[in-house]
């Protein structure tokens, strides 16, 4: 495990490589996410957050961590995730290019 994000006033969030999720600390809000394309596309594919903890922007921190992990990594992201996909990327559209297009697919 190693850390991603935390400290001032941010929810510390563990890439946890083994169970391939990004967690909080206590391991109650996760984004899974699946490797695809010989491990160079990081598909995202399921964001929870327990309900006592929604509204805080976890789901958010959790997605922040997961993209940064796949530019720091140079991967591709499929966001397959629905939060992801249509709330996430909609309000920060910077990260599109991360995500994984099908004419990226010469380049893998």
């Amino acid at each position: 495990m190693a850390n991603i994000v935390g400290g001032a006033g941010n929810p510390m969030i563990v890439w946890n490589e083994e169970g391939k999720r990004f967690e909080t600390n206590d391991k109650e809000a996760y984004l899974e996410y699946k490797l695809r394309k010989n491990g160079k596309v990081m598909d995202l594919v399921h964001t929870y957050v327990p309900p006592s903890k929604r509204g805080l922007g976890l789901a958010s921190h959790l997605t922040v961590a997961a993209f940064n992990h796949a530019t720091t990594h140079s991967l591709s992201v499929i966001p397959s995730c629905s939060y992801i996909s249509g709330t996430f990327l909609v309000k920060n559209p910077s990260w599109n290019p991360v995500v994984y297009k099908e004419k990226d697919a010469s380049s893998l």
